[in-house]
């Protein structure tokens, strides 16, 4: 792992949380990611399981979490199951997870190899009463390739086809919305190397300067703070910026242009993910200028809305009105185009055509239930925008905040974005 070691006790909670709501002689299963092939014989790095992180800590391939709250034996409550690091993998692989350091990352007391697992989940199924059984069950997930879980849920049915099965996704969902003390602080950690990032930006981003060159300033800075980018990065430059997700980042960065910068790092898995929008040249035009102020006045009122027990659309809502007049004032909409405004036709949705926000910590769009109002202690994203493709250039600004019972909390008010700000800081840089 690139990180700092993470306190056990963050697993060790989570996971006494999920025992709790859990019915009576539940058992539940989660497991790791694939490793993903590429081409030929080649791989993608590892990309742990986020559920499974969430209740152990552990990053290694291939790795399986049993938790059985209510076994008659009491070391089959909760077992995590590691590949052996037996000498032919430490050759071709590299360092395995002993027992030891498994117990030290996740807590977990009881940990087997994964040889034993067949005849342990044999044990435990013929005394559980129900399974709950994992899937990615994010709305926006196209689920088009099998995953270790949707493999497991077939095999574990096929064997043990008279259990009573149920979803282990909206329980976890319900618990990872409502952030920890100790993962707000590793969420503060990723936005605070993307803070580090974003300024070192405003002192290299100049008229000729290529959208890739711009990308390699922050996989440097990212990674010698030990993050990396939490998403594939956006960097576009002019018009490019009005392709919401535009990543091709090979074009020149020109004199007069505005810069669009989604770009933001993760640490220790949890993500940040921050929006600015820069003149190359280091000054804004009058039109940028009013439209960016336009944009910033709705991403501030709208931090200040997220407030506890109000639903998300409501909120989305309430953005789109300040958007219209907005529009309004710009000269983009009219009185007329307003008056016609409803919640299934806005009428900004020409010019900001996509949701506000979104709830972000494991996952930069991270699960959460849709059908409750925000709760203290979810962390959300805020990013209203401005897109004008026949002028050229599109504002998007994007913070993320922390909800609380006193009020919203910006994560990310170190960095800067007032337009004045931005302008002295890229002035200061030229000199």
């Amino acid at each position: 792992m690139r990180h700092q070691p993470i306190d056990s006790g963050l697993f060790v909670e989570n996971r006494a949380n999920l025992k709790q709501l859990l019915p009576a002689n539940s058992l539940a299963i989660v497991h790791a990611n694939d490793v993903l092939p590429t081409n030929a014989d080649g791989t993608f790095k590892n990309f742990p399981n986020t559920d499974l992180f969430y209740l152990s800590g552990v990053e290694q391939e291939e790795s399986i979490l049993l938790l059985f709250p209510d076994s008659p034996e009491p070391a089959q409550r909760e077992i995590l199951f590691v590949r052996e690091p037996i000498e032919i993998l430490e050759i071709w692989e590299g360092h395995k997870l002993s027992k030891e350091e498994a117990t030290q990352a996740s807590g977990v007391t009881t940990i087997k190899w994964l040889s034993e697992f067949p005849g342990i989940l044999r044990n435990c199924m013929l005394s559980a009463e129900q399974v709950f059984l994992n899937q990615n069950e994010h709305r926006r997930a196209a689920a088009i390739v099998q995953t270790r879980d949707d493999r497991f849920v077939e095999d574990c049915q096929r064997q043990f086809p008279l259990h009573t099965y149920r979803r282990l996704a909206p329980l976890l969902h319900q618990l990872r919305a409502v952030k920890s003390d100790a993962e707000v602080e590793l969420i503060r950690r990723a936005c605070s190397i993307t803070k580090g990032g974003f300024e070192r930006l405003l002192k290299f981003v100049k008229p000729g300067v290529t959208e890739h060159e711009v990308e390699a300033e922050l996989w440097h800075e990212f990674i010698r703070n030990r993050g990396a980018f939490a998403y594939s990065p956006i960097i576009a430059s002019g018009k490019n910026a009005c392709g919401l997700h535009y990543v091709q980042n090979d074009q020149i960065c020109n004199d007069g242009d505005m810069l669009l910068l989604d770009v933001a790092s993760n640490y220790a898995n949890y993500n940040s993910d921050l929006t600015r929008t820069i003149p190359v040249n280091g000054r804004f035009t009058s039109r940028q200028r009013d439209v960016y102020d336009a944009v910033l006045r709705v991403m501030r009122a709208s931090i200040a809305g997220a407030v506890v027990g109000k639903m998300h659309r409501d909120w989305h809502h309430e953005a789109q009105l300040m958007m219209n007049e907005e529009l309004v004032q710009l000269g983009l909409l009219t009185k007329e185009d307003v008056a016609k405004h409803t919640r299934e036709a806005p009428a900004c949705k020409k010019y900001f055509m996509h949701g506000l926000g979104h709830p972000i910590g494991l996952d930069v769009h991270d699960v959460a239930p849709t059908n409750v109002p925000f709760a203290a202690g979810w962390v959300l994203t805020v990013e209203p925008g401005i897109y004008i493709p026949a002028e050229g250039f599109a504002v998007r600004l994007e913070n993320d905040i922390l909800i609380t019972e006193a009020g919203p909390i910006d994560l990310m008010d170190d960095i800067p974005v007032e337009a004045d700000e931005i302008e002295a800081l890229m002035a200061a840089a030229a000199k």
